[in-house]
């Protein structure tokens, strides 16, 4: 005999009610939940309302902005870009050709050709603002020929942010660029742009003089960095030249231990009696990124050491150091020369 199944289906219909009623009653409370909206807060500002970039270099202005309870993403975007007098500034509204990386620089790179290859020119506006961190930057092209610079009173703009959930806008920002200073360290004066003092100092010296029987301070050598006029073959180079106290051509094979291979991220080295000129690309430094070739930590300076050994005052080791940390902005064929105007480093034993 065949069992025949049997349902309760009274408990069935009340237990289907049930489900029903609840999904009812869920979807109607999903509808009334609050839903996660976007904001712009009243508490998120720039923590920098004047910007005062050199020209001629890459500026990048960050951590200027405090995010406070804005939502993110969000996009900012500069506005009304003026003169302080109120006149329009197209200078900084048109689009130049700049040089922008599009893959990362590591200091490891061995040739000319794989430098440039990671970078390209894209038409760009000379002041922008990274339209999702509020970042602004002040990019190399831009040149005291066009743009205004101190002691003009320089630009106002205002920023505007914007999510899903609002808009707001910072007004009267300056922008107040100084006049080039193709390298660091400078002589030249911030605003005017003139020379202050007949040369700069090396960043430190560790070596003994030969007549006064003394070791030389800073104080004892002038460093030039300078571009160098009517090149036969204008390129992108850098040369060091050293001269003595008569201002006559010193052999930089004297700096014997010198890390010549590795001086400068340069190539193609030519070594004189007179100097050591490499191929190189500029800004030196190309990044400011840590590197055997830079100043450690940040890496914002190019670093060059030049030394040599000798046997000091009873026979102990008494190596010489002239160091200078230094960066070139501008291309072009350049040099920097070391001018000892009191006195001769010592490159004899005792």
């Amino acid at each position: 005999m065949n069992k025949i199944k049997t349902y309760n289906t009274g408990t069935n219909r009340a237990l289907m009610l049930s489900v029903v009623l609840t999904a009812i009653i869920f979807i109607s409370c999903k509808k009334y939940l609050p839903e996660d909206r976007e904001t712009v807060g009243a508490d998120s500002q720039f923590t920098q309302l004047l910007y005062q970039p050199v020209l001629g270099r890459t500026t990048v202005f960050s951590e200027n902005f405090f995010q406070g309870s804005t939502s993110f993403p969000a996009e900012f975007k500069i506005v009304n870009p003026r003169r302080r007098n109120g006149e329009a500034a197209p200078e900084l509204l048109d689009l130049f050709p700049v040089k922008v990386w599009k893959k990362a620089y590591t200091g490891e790179e061995t040739t000319l050709e794989e430098i440039e290859a990671k970078r390209v020119i894209q038409n760009r506006p000379l002041f922008e603002i990274f339209p999702h961190s509020g970042q602004f930057t002040m990019w190399a092209e831009a040149k005291s020929s066009f743009i205004r610079t101190q002691p003009d009173s320089g630009y106002v703009f205002d920023v505007e942010l914007t999510n899903s959930g609002g808009r707001r806008y910072y007004k009267e920002m300056l922008l107040k660029p100084l006049k080039e200073r193709a390298y660091e360290p400078s002589n030249l004066d911030p605003i005017t742009g003139q020379p202050q003092s007949n040369g700069i100092s090396p960043s430190m010296v560790m070596m003994k003089g030969i007549s006064k029987d003394r070791y030389l301070s800073s104080y004892d050598i002038d460093v030039y960095i300078r571009k160098r006029q009517n090149v036969a073959k204008p390129a992108n180079t850098l040369r060091f030249m050293f001269l003595d106290s008569l201002y006559k051509p010193m052999n930089p094979a004297l700096f014997s231990s010198t890390n010549w291979k590795n001086l400068v991220h340069g190539f193609n080295m030519k070594m004189s009696d007179s100097s050591v000129t490499y191929d190189v690309a500029y800004p030196i430094p190309l990044v400011a990124i840590s590197t055997r070739y830079t100043t450690p930590g940040f890496g914002g300076l190019a670093r060059v050491e030049f030394t040599y050994p000798r046997l000091g005052f009873g026979g102990f080791r008494d190596n010489g150091l002239l160091r200078l940390d230094f960066a070139i902005y501008e291309p072009g064929d350049w040099e920097i020369v070391f001018a000892f105007k009191r006195d001769n480093p010592k490159f004899t034993n005792d």
